[in-house]
């Protein structure tokens, strides 16, 4: 098992982060967890763990000489940056000291899981002697945009919206990187995590792509797109046979797509489409298996995750509001007392009674 030590001065952090990782589908095992960056290079010694996970503001030693002592003392270990500070200077800090990505807070489920990917990839690869790449947060920046667009592309089984996405994207970085190797590189190293932890999202068989991380660098941007491109046809060409030619609707796979992406906003609409039914037709057949129609669930795990949130009195209410998939947190704020007849600053104050 791929071995993980957490580090931030704020528990709930800790406790986000362990509830959002796909520790056992992604071969990994939390070994411990720190306060502080002092206690991190103790335990790193105790339990040389393959992945840190820090935050950059904390007591004592913080994040930037944490990085910056693991860089020189123990440079094989792979480094997340999560912070809650959209600078700049610590983005430049996670660059220079080989950080593999830099989240902010409130950590979003599916950034994490795909810098944890990254990590994974990146350990498999330098057992094959392959050697690490440092990861460019300009390209990381640009390429940002697209991924969400090619997220719901995927998800809507859209495949010339991917075709489109992905050309626009080569594009652009081939304005900014000049068909550079080692952008090249990057740009596929991230877009086939995408592509991973989509394809694990929707129950697929993602043995495949592990044969890409032991491959060349690809010689231009074109290529590098006609390559991409490739792949993410065929794992969706797949994702469409298997929902569309089955004998019948698979309400456990909608349910588990549902649970994967409460804090997005999903239609009736949209997974009926995905689903290749009528949406009259799914939500029927989906409020007779499980007692509530698709909306209504949907509201219901996003209100059960945040009232577990609420009980922890050290997360802002509007952190919780965002992770809940709620941007504008007024009506956060109604939806919830209308869910649970009460506010939620009166359940977290009741709460400590």
């Amino acid at each position: 098992m791929i071995k993980v030590l957490i580090v931030d001065d704020e528990s709930w952090t800790r406790d986000i982060i362990k509830a959002f990782g796909d520790w056992e589908q992604l071969g990994m095992v939390i070994a411990g967890e720190a306060e502080d960056g002092q206690d991190a290079l103790r335990q790193t010694e105790e339990l040389a763990p393959d992945i840190i996970i820090t935050d950059m503001r904390m007591p004592g030693t913080d994040g930037v000489q944490l990085l910056q002592l693991l860089n020189v003392r123990f440079p094989q270990i792979k480094t997340i940056v999560v912070s809650g500070y959209d600078d700049f200077q610590y983005a430049k800090h996670a660059l220079r000291y080989k950080a593999m990505d830099y989240l902010l807070k409130p950590v979003d489920p599916k950034e994490l899981n795909t810098a944890l990917l990254h990590c994974k990839n990146s350990l498999e690869a330098a057992q094959l002697d392959r050697g690490a790449w440092s990861l460019d947060l300009d390209i990381s920046i640009t390429l940002g945009t697209y991924k969400q667009l090619v997220k719901s592309h995927y998800n809507e089984l859209n495949k010339e919206g991917i075709v489109s996405t992905l050309t626009q994207m080569m594009n652009e970085i081939e304005k900014i990187g000049n068909g550079k190797p080692a952008i090249l590189e990057q740009v596929i190293q991230e877009m086939i995590l995408l592509l991973k932890e989509l394809m694990i999202a929707n129950s697929q068989d993602t043995d495949r792509l592990s044969a890409i991380y032991g491959q060349e660098v690809i010689g231009s941007s074109t290529a590098t797109c006609t390559f991409l491109t490739l792949y993410y046809e065929e794992a969706l060409d797949q994702l469409i046979l298997h929902r569309k030619f089955k004998n019948k609707l698979n309400l456990d796979e909608v349910r588990h797509y549902m649970d994967k992406h409460y804090s997005e906003s999903v239609t009736l609409e949209q997974l009926a489409r995905a689903f290749f039914v009528s949406k009259e037709y799914l939500s029927k057949m989906f409020k007779q298996e499980y007692g509530r129609n698709v909306t209504d669930y949907m509201l219901h795990l996003r209100m059960v995750k945040a009232k577990e949130w609420l009980l922890d009195e050290t997360i802002p209410i509007k952190a919780i509001a965002e992770m809940a998939g709620y941007e504008d947190i007024t009506y956060f704020y109604r939806v919830f007392k209308k869910h649970f007849g009460i506010a939620p600053g009166e359940m977290r104050k009741n709460s400590e009674v």
